[in-house]
C-alpha cells in the first residue's frame, strides 16, 4: 500500500534523476547524490566521452567523469551546477524482502518514468560473481540503468543495473557510498583474492582464494599463505565481496579471519592487525 504523500515522494525522486547520454550510442539514467553537482550512474552507461546530462527541467550540462569502477559497475560524474535536488542514499543493509520499492529512470526515451514493485531477494545471483544485489520485480527496460531504486519514503537503497531471469537487479546503496568515499579500492590486508565456490561439511559456500600477498603486509605478518581460502571475517561467514569489504571497514585496527588451508574440513582462525590509514596497503 502506498503511503500518503507518495506523489510528492515520487516527484522528488524524479527531480533527483537525470538522463545520461555518452558518445553516440550510450544512454541511461543517473542520480544526483550531492547538491554541488555529483552524479552517480553505472560504469556501463558512462562507457565513453563526451558525457551529457539532462536535468529534470530539460536543461543539459556537460559532465566530467571523475571515477569509473568497472568491477562494481559504478561511475561518478560531476557537473558545474550547485543547489541541485540530491537523493538520499539509505543504508541498504536495512532493506528487507517484501518491502515496497520504487524505480525511476528513462527507459526507451521516456523521461522520468516510474514503476513500483517489491524486493524479492537480497544477495548473490548465480553466474554474476560474488557481488550482492537487491532483486525486485520492478519493471526495467533499456535506459533504466543508473537510476535509483528507493524505498517507500524515497530513500535510495540501490542503483538499477540490469534484468536477470525477469528480475530487476540493483547495486546496493552501501556499495555506492563506499565508491563515493573512496573506500574498498585497496585491501587493508595487502592481498589479491579471487572468489571461489568451495565444498565444506557437505555444502557449497563462498571463499576468497589468496592469489598474492604483499611483502610486509598485514596478511604476511599474520602468517596467511598463498592458497589459503578466507571463509569468514569478524565471526561472520563471507557471503559476498560486499560483506567482506564492510567487515574490514568496520573492524578498526584488528579483525579475526576464518580460513581454510589444505584440508578443507578444518576452519582455522587468525587475528590480523590491519594497516593503519597512514600505511600503504598493496
Amino acid at each position: 500500500m502506498l503511503a500518503e504523500g507518495f506523489g510528492e515522494i515520487a516527484e522528488k525522486l524524479r527531480r533527483s534523476t537525470v538522463f545520461v547520454s555518452c558518445g553516440r550510442r550510450g544512454q541511461g539514467s543517473g542520480m544526483i547524490v550531492k547538491p554541488h553537482g555529483v552524479i552517480v550512474t553505472n560504469a556501463h552507461v558512462a562507457a565513453s566521452e563526451p558525457i551529457q546530462v539532462q536535468m529534470w527541467d530539460g536543461t543539459t550540462e556537460q559532465a566530467e567523469l571523475t571515477k569509473r569502477d568497472a568491477a562494481r559497475d559504478i561511475a561518478i560524474l560531476r557537473i558545474a551546477r550547485s543547489s541541485l535536488p540530491a537523493a538520499t542514499l539509505a543504508n541498504s543493509d536495512r532493506a528487507r524482502v517484501g518491502e515496497l520499492v520504487v524505480a525511476v529512470g528513462n527507459p526507451m526515451g521516456f523521461i522520468g518514468a516510474l514503476t513500483t514493485g517489491v524486493v524479492h531477494a537480497i544477495g548473490r545471483v548465480p553466474a554474476l560473481g560474488a557481488r550482492k544485489w537487491i532483486q525486485s520485480d520492478v519493471r526495467l527496460a533499456p535506459g533504466n540503468s543508473g537510476g535509483p531504486l528507493a524505498d517507500a519514503q524515497g530513500r535510495v537503497v540501490g542503483m538499477n543495473t540490469m534484468v536477470a531471469a525477469g528480475m530487476g537487479l540493483a547495486i546496493p546503496s552501501n556499495a555506492i557510498l563506499r565508491c563515493l568515499h573512496g573506500t574498498g579500492a585497496r585491501s587493508p590486508l595487502g592481498v589479491v583474492a579471487r572468489p571461489v565456490e568451495i565444498a565444506h561439511n557437505g555444502s557449497q559456500r563462498l571463499g576468497l582464494l589468496l592469489l598474492e600477498i604483499a611483502k610486509d603486509s598485514a596478511a604476511e605478518r599474520a602468517s596467511l599463505m598463498l592458497g589459503d581460502v578466507l571463509v569468514g571475517a569478524g565471526g561472520t561467514a563471507i557471503d559476498s565481496m560486499d560483506d567482506f569489504e564492510q567487515a574490514l571497514e568496520a573492524a578498526g585496527d584488528r579483525i579475526r579471519l576464518q580460513f581454510l588451508r589444505g584440508d578443507q574440513r578444518n576452519v582455522r582462525t587468525v587475528t590480523v592487525r590491519l594497516e593503519l590509514p597512514n600505511e600503504v596497503a598493496a
